[in-house]
């Protein structure tokens, strides 16, 4: 089961190989280098920004060029927050730990970054034989583009490490502060850690999207952005994918002996724990600073894309260029405007939280961070109308400002809607939450785990609902005269809600990632051992002023960590639903070309088609396979690193598990994530050029599906989950029944939702945009070969990428099952299966 075999290693280089040499091959016959055929979107030419009528005649180069400076402004703050956080004080006891694993983050992402580099081999290929050989793009423009694909992946990366490089900071010292025994601290240093990644991560997003205007000649930006979103992709969905699998070994491995054992939370001789603190940055930290940074951008793309496509001579006639830059300009600067609002909010409701909270001795967790929400909402609605009257009052007939401000406002608000329909199915004062506790008390874990399946049935519902009805108002919006602008407004009013779900984007990745942080606190406390350091009152006295208070602040510890899990809730609907909406748009692009801009082939997009019903179909599938192959790669994964936690655990003598045993544990996580993460991202890289190649329209259905099924899967996993989750912590905190069956029956239930919540659902989010975005490439490919005659050669290249696709999902479960002959009679009544 060596995912390090000189053979595993060699698989990715010759595929790679066999794709660059097969694609240029035949590339090169029926579209020989320089014709300057083809292109469709990724070939776009964007305007001359200065050409930009907004604010009465400012430049709309000049005016980018201060949505740059705003981001730096946006950077500068990250770096101080970040500055501020190491200087906080903090027991070298916990800073040990918190050191350990920032460490064993640090080897994690290391290894991750060596598997990019393999991933990124095999999507470059597309990229370099799609502009080399079928665009005719100059080899040194083609460097270029791929350059910014490599950007973008690192970009992914970059901010990621920086993400758990914060969290490790701010998980010890919210730990320390803990032992002043006020709850304020707790809050403060998590939310401060969270938007210091929130803001970094939207401003150095916008920098490099500005830059890519500003710098770039036109006719190369548009390539450039969309290279830079699929390098974005694919370092999001790896590190999503691979992160989700390892923080859910780690997690389940080490909650199972809580009942194996009757060991409590986070025991320091557990060798596992380490490792569910190091998954609780792979997971929760590194996969949604990646995800949000790519989500970030591919939606910024899916928008240019869409403005360039739709505002067309036909429809605006001479002033198509102005149109366009007028919009991009208006785009960018609101979205530079956005970081301002979001660190106003955080300011002032920070400081609405220190009047209330500051010397208090108890604290509703959840109220500060409900409050920062939605007043980043709202005063980002204002900023949003106030920047659109100012710059651009005389868009079309005059009311365009209000309408495009109205409707990307609808995505402001499901961003401060969306959390809260997911706190009634995840919160600790949730009454689905409820219903898991008091089920499991006399169904135990079966009743636990079908209650969890109907909160997560109920989420879908109303989140489903809430997001149709707020897409519906901006679809009427757009019919009450944008069509004098462009081509279907309707795609472009989903797209504009998407991102205006990003509007606050530093405050919804600010509440995010506060549950990795409070969840790490925990740990570390119990991890440090430091109430059995000798003469420990003293010391603390001594040194840092204060007595510290052991047991309220492990009840503050507690009750921070259950409102860290709700709020890590609460983001996961917000990027899914962001995907799917902004998705809709890029979906939109590949229809205008394949239909030379709505104007032929209109009746293949229809049920009445049939090879775009069976894309339909197919996309379900896919879904449903994703699922699974993620949750098997856990699965094995829990099964190794149990059988080494029970082999390996000593409870008697020592204090603490040992080093290299907690490392082997490590070691297990990293493996059968990056097994699980190989097997299914290749099945999805070569299931889109499969089904690119097969139809156009085919493809075009398969989109729709994963985007919808998608969209209802990942809401169902994550709430179910989150039910789960927050309905354990009650048991151990409210009820404070740690050991009894009730909380065994509510540790099984979370292990149920871990890998439903923090797996499969977030991973969905990422792999869409990236079918999304490369099939864009992909399938402009098939059409051009096709065009070219060579309907054989298209064939050929489904029908192998076909078989590859084949052959890594058979991988995914077969390649990842658990290779343990099964129990016999006489081993199950020895014992031996337990």
């Amino acid at each position: 089961m060596a995912a390090h075999s000189p053979a595993h290693r060699r698989v990715p280089l010759v595929v790679a190989t066999v794709i660059v040499l097969g694609l240029a091959g035949c590339s090169m016959g029926p579209t020989a280098p320089g014709t300057g055929h083809g292109g469709g979107e990724a070939n776009l030419r964007l305007p001359d920004l200065s050409q930009a009528v907004v604010a009465g005649g400012v430049d709309g180069r000049v005016l980018l060029m201060v949505g740059m400076v705003i981001s730096l402004v946006g950077l500068v703050f990250g770096l101080v927050t970040y500055l501020g956080l190491r200087r906080l004080p903090v027991h070298e006891a916990m800073r040990e730990v918190s050191e350990l694993i920032y460490a064993t983050c640090r080897a994690y992402l290391a290894q991750q970054g060596r598997f990019l580099a393999i991933l990124w081999l095999f999507t470059a290929s597309v990229i370099f034989v799609y502009f080399a050989f079928l665009v005719g793009t100059p080899i040194g423009n083609t460097l270029v583009i791929l350059a910014f694909s490599l950007l973008g992946m690192a970009g992914s990366f970059g901010i990621a490490w920086f993400g758990i490089r914060v969290n490790t900071f701010a998980n010890g010292r919210t730990s320390f502060a803990a032992l002043r025994g006020r709850p304020y601290l707790l809050h403060q240093i998590p939310l401060r850690a969270g938007m210091s990644i929130g803001t970094v991560l939207i401003s150095l997003e916008l920098f490099a999207l500005l830059t890519i205007l500003l710098v770039l000649p036109g006719h190369l930006a548009g390539a450039c952005f969309i290279g830079f979103a699929i390098g974005e992709s694919l370092g999001a969905s790896a590190l999503r994918i691979a992160g989700g699998i390892f923080t859910k070994i780690a997690d389940i491995g080490s909650d199972l002996m809580k009942i194996a054992f009757k060991i409590k939370e986070d025991d320091a001789r557990n060798p596992g724990v380490i490792a569910d603190c190091t998954g609780d940055n792979a997971g929760d930290s590194v996969g949604p600073s990646a995800d949000g940074f790519e989500t970030y951008g591919v939606t910024s793309v899916a928008l240019v894309t869409f403005i360039m496509l739709a505002v067309s001579p036909a429809v605006v006639g001479d002033a198509v260029e102005s149109t366009q830059a007028t919009l991009l300009v208006w785009l960018f600067f609101v979205s530079a405007m956005m970081i301002l609002a979001s660190l106003a909010s955080y300011l002032v409701s920070s400081w609405v939280t220190w009047k209330r909270d500051a010397g208090a001795g108890e604290m509703d967790f959840e109220r500060p961070l409900t409050r920062l929400v939605w007043t980043t909402s709202l005063v980002s609605i204002v900023v949003t109308f106030a920047t659109s009257a100012v710059l651009i009052p005389d868009l079309g007939d005059g009311t365009a400002w209000w309408k495009l401000a109205g409707i990307m406002s609808c995505g402001t608000l499901a961003g401060a809607l969306i959390p809260e329909l997911v706190k009634v199915f995840t919160s600790v004062h949730s009454k689905h939450v409820h219903e898991v506790v008091k089920s499991s008390h006399s169904g135990g874990a079966s009743l636990n785990i079908l209650s969890g399946l109907v909160a997560g049935n109920f989420s879908g519902l109303w989140l489903g609902l809430a997001i149709v009805f707020l897409m519906a108002i901006a679809y009427l919006v757009s019919l009450t005269g944008l069509g004098e602008l462009m081509v279907a407004p309707g795609v472009f009013a989903f797209g504009l809600v998407a991102f205006g779900f990003l509007a606050m984007g530093p405050v919804t990745i600010a509440v995010d990632s506060y549950g990795p942080v409070t969840d790490n606190a925990q740990s570390i406390y119990e991890l440090s051992t430091i109430e059995d350091l000798p003469d420990v009152d003293a010391d603390v006295r001594a040194r840092y002023g204060f007595d510290p208070q052991w047991e309220h602040a492990k009840g503050l510890l507690e009750q921070n960590d259950g409102a860290g899990n709700t709020f890590k809730a609460t983001a996961k609907p917000v990027l899914i639903g962001t995907a799917v909406v902004g998705a809709t748009t890029m979906i939109f692009s590949i229809m205008m070309g394949l239909t030379d801009g709505m104007t032929a082939n209109i009746d293949k997009l229809s049920l009445l088609y049939a090879p775009f019903l069976l894309g339909l179909i197919t996309g379900g599938a896919i879904v449903h396979w994703f699922a699974g192959a993620s949750i098997q790669a856990v699965t094995t994964g829990s099964f190794r690193a149990v059988e080494f936690i029970k082999d390996n655990i000593k409870l008697d003598g020592v204090v603490k598990a040992s080093v290299a045993d907690s490392r082997r544990v490590v070691e297990i996580c990293t493996q059968y994530a990056q097994k699980g993460m190989f097997n299914i991202f290749l099945g999805v890289f070569f299931a889109t050029l499969a089904f690119a190649f097969t139809d156009p329209f085919f493809f075009i259905g398969y989109l729709v599906s994963i985007a919808i099924i998608g969209l209802y899967q990942a809401i169902f996993m994550a709430n179910a989950g989150g039910a789960w989750d927050n309905a354990k912590k009650i048991v151990e905190v409210d009820l404070d029944a740690k050991g009894t069956a009730l909380h065994d029956a509510s540790i099984v239930g979370d292990t149920v939702g871990d890998p439903y919540k923090d797996t499969s659902s977030v991973a969905l989010n990422p792999v869409i945009k990236f079918t999304t975005l490369f099939g864009l490439l992909a399938v402009e490919l098939g059409v051009s070969l096709r065009a070219s005659d060579a309907h054989t050669l298209v064939l050929v290249l489904a029908g192998a990428s076909l078989v590859a696709a084949l052959v890594f999902m058979w991988r995914s479960f077969y390649g990842m099952r658990i290779d343990e002959p099964m129990l016999t009679r006489e081993q199950v009544a020895s014992g031996r299966g337990a």
